[in-house]
């Protein structure tokens, strides 16, 4: 549990530019891998959509629905 704690401290000195750079940090890797195996260009793009969704699931809870 430790680990956490230790993370979640690191987030909390974040803010929003910091935040927006690691997103686009993430977004480059993105590019990165597309360049390094461009036979993922070849699946399909609702694969990415519906992974995408997934993962923003839990985001748009806690930022609307969550008090």
């Amino acid at each position: 549990m430790a680990f956490f704690q230790w993370a979640d401290n690191c987030v909390k000195k974040m803010g929003w530019i910091d935040v927006k750079l690691v997103g686009f940090a993430g977004v480059l890797i993105g590019v990165i891998l597309v360049k390094w195996i461009p036979s993922i260009l070849d699946i399909n793009i609702w694969w990415f959509i519906w992974a995408t969704v997934l993962c923003l699931v839990r985001v748009y809870y806690i930022l609307f629905f969550k008090k």
